[in-house]
């Protein structure tokens, strides 16, 4: 009789990656050369429409005094991140501010330091996995209102939590749209409910100085707890949070995303000082003009394009139409990722077009010509 062949422990694996094949949802890392407004893979030049380096600020050559670091609270609290911080505390109109190592670990460890078992947190359907992932770590009651559905938030926040928590994106990652913060923040401050806003792609882009998204609405006043990046608009790296002096200070005390982790090299915190003290105002209206005309131009092809922001999607739907659409684009010169589940629900797979002041004219002219030829294969 012959021997079937054992096992071994790890082939679950190949099963569960065979399966994400199977349903055109595997990913791979593409390794390329990023240079201002284009990106080189395997030796090809194409437009880089996936950066989030929004504003495109030119780099500035820094000197690195120190590459090592530790935990903060041990012996990693350089005297610049002192600096940084009360930059960012007046840039939100906060009190304080805390920077993180990154964005996704800035929401986890504030959003678990402040909300508990026993709280009620409100959070959009369509909020990032950081902020999915950071409401789970809490304990607290969690209720998933309508995207940007004020009706269904007013009613989900009848019930019973001993402190509640509304939180959102400022401009939505995946769809580009901003937030219904100025309604939001009549409904928190109605229900007595602490409103966290995470606003990753609105801060540095937009409102009046780059203040972000809440101050587009001039409702920055209102809300208790930022959450944001120094890696997109500001093209850094990093993330913080900006709120009044007791909230930064159980953040200290209670986020293991922070206490538990090296802090950022020093070089990096003097580099973002650095983009702050930068003509951020001459790139922002660049990146506006940018997003306008990409924007009508796609529309103008066909597109159904409703976003207002620099966070350009065009819904495909079918995941492997995606993945075609995106190759197309790649062999045609333009880098443009396509989007699947689980990021975005399924059957909702798109390109997402990330726009940049990085960007020229005629490369916009060209993107352009490229995404009418695609418009024609696909649409």
């Amino acid at each position: 009789m012959k021997k079937l062949a054992s096992r071994h422990k790890l082939d679950f694996v190949d099963t569960e990656l065979h399966a994400i094949k199977q349903n055109n949802l595997y990913r791979k890392l593409n390794y390329g050369k990023v240079h201002g407004a284009h990106i080189t893979i395997n030796g090809k030049k194409l437009l880089n429409l996936c950066s989030n380096d929004y504003l495109g600020i030119p780099t500035t050559r820094i000197k690195i005094n120190q590459l090592q670091s530790s935990s903060r609270l041990v012996s990693g609290n350089d005297e610049s991140y002192r600096k940084l911080e009360k930059v960012l505390a007046k840039h939100k109109s906060q009190q304080n501010s805390l920077i993180y190592p990154t964005g996704y670990m800035a929401n986890l460890g504030s959003i678990s330091a402040i909300a508990k078992k026993g709280d009620l947190i409100l959070s959009d359907e369509l909020n990032h996995a950081s902020i999915i992932e950071s409401c789970k770590l809490t304990d607290a009651k969690i209720s998933i209102y309508k995207h940007n559905d004020m009706k269904d938030l007013q009613t989900k926040l009848k019930q019973k939590g001993k402190n509640k928590f509304v939180i959102t994106e400022g401009i939505f990652s995946m769809d580009g749209d901003m937030s219904n913060l100025k309604q939001i923040t009549e409904i928190a401050e109605k229900t007595n409910a602490i409103t966290i806003v995470d606003d990753a792609h609105g801060d540095f882009v937009v409102g009046k100085d780059g203040k972000g998204t809440p101050n587009h609405f001039k409702v920055g006043k209102k809300i208790d707890l930022y959450i944001s990046s120094l890696s997109k608009g500001l093209g850094s790296f990093g993330g913080y949070v900006a709120a009044k002096n007791n909230v930064v200070d159980l953040c200290i005390n209670k986020s293991k995303s922070f206490i538990y982790t090296s802090a950022l090299p020093a070089f990096l915190v003097e580099h973002s000082l650095k983009r702050l003290e930068s003509d951020r105002e001459k790139q922002k209206k660049k990146l506006e003009e940018n997003t306008k005309k990409l924007s009508n131009g796609l529309r103008e092809i066909g597109f159904d394009i409703n976003s207002k922001s620099q966070i350009i999607p065009i819904i495909i739907g079918n995941e492997k139409s995606a993945m075609d659409f995106g190759k197309f684009l790649l062999e045609n010169g333009v880098f443009a990722q396509p989007i699947r589940y689980p990021t975005v629900p399924k059957n909702q797979a798109r390109l997402r077009i990330s726009v940049t002041a990085w960007l020229k004219d005629n490369d916009i002219e060209k993107a352009l010509e490229i995404f009418k030829k695609a418009y024609v294969k696909f649409c």
